[in-house]
């Protein structure tokens, strides 16, 4: 093999090599379709009661001023043992936060599900009110089933 044809069989692999990681990003190709994803992280007793930890990702491609939803949080019999609202605040556009919140007089051994109920408030420049949960997605690595 030539020079010139080692060349150009290196130039065309680091070509589609530089295309793969656009096109792994969804798996397809596709642009990734607006989402704002929650994941229950972390789930501790903490002198208040249970320590919920939080990792939001906003990618709904604008700020949010304002994110807050109602969860339920079931016990060990599937019964639901509260209602709380959890205020996310500010979601800056592309940025990951991590959020805690301390539920007092929870018990988080007595937790076996909690469910997203509503967004409460869902604002944001050229956001649709109702986008903060029909984007949502939610994952979990706490060991408490969560979702919605």
């Amino acid at each position: 093999m030539t020079r010139a044809a080692t060349f150009f069989r290196f130039l065309t692999i680091a070509v589609v090599m530089s295309a793969v990681p656009a096109l792994a990003q969804t798996g397809d190709g596709a642009p990734a379709a607006p989402a704002l994803t929650l994941e229950l992280n972390g789930a501790q007793t903490s002198d208040k009661g249970c320590r919920l930890t939080f990792v939001v990702n906003n990618n709904l491609g604008a700020e949010l001023t304002k994110a807050a939803f109602e969860i339920a949080l079931f016990n060990d019999a599937g019964v639901v043992d509260r209602l709380t609202v959890l205020d996310f605040k500010e979601l800056p556009a592309g940025k990951t936060k991590v959020t805690r919140f301390d539920l007092a007089g929870v018990d988080c051994a007595g937790i076996s599900r909690i469910l997203v109920n509503h967004a409460t408030e869902c604002a944001g420049e050229g956001v649709e009110p109702a986008a903060c949960l029909r984007k949502l997605k939610t994952t979990a690595k706490a060991g408490i089933a969560f979702g919605m």
